[in-house]
């Protein structure tokens, strides 16, 4: 199913990239063959390649991975070799580079934050939100686990979790958390979204299975922490950290004591990593124009 998710997805952006017809490729053979790679020219974590080779032999090219999802690679590495239609490559490049770039990027910023997070405590987790562009948080949520992180939700059919502005309806954090326990599959888990250490510690006490602890200071972060653990509550609960949270802040935050850190960032501003796709050797019936 996620094979078929991803080619959907893929021939309906080059679609939108292509409504008629490719007013440039058109000027190329339909018998003009290439071999091609994509190169990158920075350092970076590799994400969704397997993906993009999906669609390429999809789309009738014989294609060579030189690197797996999760893999580093250095600048000047060829990520993937090419072969096939010259005039389909170049209509379809565009497409390849903006993925691969985004999902790269991505895998390199959680990588980063990854490495950051275990030199301080080597069981603390790295998690990705829900904030994924639409149509790509497949792709984004696959970049994250190939840069070591957790994906946490990939949908809201996942897991119970009460944010702030569900707390406006119910009279307290108590009965939010009963109430879902009550209606909740047996098999899913409810987190809370709290704002203060005396309704993390409200949650924990009515049952939550995960607390985050939303925009919380590191020194809140820590008394929060301290609150469960004289009420005996702490190791019955995740303790999960989300809001301002940078790779600058990054550590103190991982020092404070939490299971789980959730970064927006992860996904919605990590810098694209720079690839090229070049044509190495073109054959075939290519025409005296060449």
């Amino acid at each position: 199913m996620a094979e078929e998710l991803v080619i959907e997805r893929m021939l309906s952006w080059l679609a939108e990239d292509i409504p008629f017809w490719d007013l440039t490729s058109e000027l190329l053979p339909e018998s003009c063959e290439c071999k091609a790679a994509i190169i990158a020219k920075e350092q970076g974590v590799a994400a969704c390649v397997e993906e993009a080779a999906l669609f390429l032999n999809r789309m009738g090219f014989k294609v060579k991975l030189n690197v797996r999802s999760g893999d580093q690679f250095e600048k000047g590495s060829e990520l993937m070799t090419v072969e096939g239609s010259l005039k389909k490559l170049l209509q379809v490049e565009r497409l390849l580079l903006n993925l691969l770039t985004h999902t790269c990027g991505i895998a390199t910023t959680t990588r980063k934050a990854v490495q950051i997070a275990k030199r301080a405590n080597p069981k603390v987790r790295i998690a990705a939100t829900r904030k994924t562009l639409p149509g790509l948080r497949y792709f984004e949520k696959r970049a994250v686990e190939a840069g070591g992180g957790d994906t946490h939700r990939l949908s809201l059919s996942d897991m119970v979790l009460i944010k702030n502005n569900h707390l406006k309806y119910f009279p307290s954090v108590r009965t939010a958390v009963e109430t879902a326990r009550a209606r909740a599959s047996f098999a899913a888990k409810i987190e809370v979204e709290v704002s203060n250490p005396k309704q993390a510690l409200e949650a924990a006490e009515a049952g939550a299975d995960i607390i985050m602890l939303d925009n919380f200071s590191v020194q809140d972060v820590r008394e929060a922490i301290e609150a469960l653990k004289k009420a005996g509550l702490r190791n019955r609960v995740i303790v999960e950290v989300s809001g301002g949270i940078t790779l600058e802040n990054l550590e103190e935050y991982v020092r404070a004591g939490p299971d789980v850190i959730s970064m927006g960032l992860l996904t919605h501003s990590a810098k694209a990593i720079d690839l090229s796709l070049e044509v190495i050797e073109v054959t075939g019936q290519c025409g005296e124009s060449r």
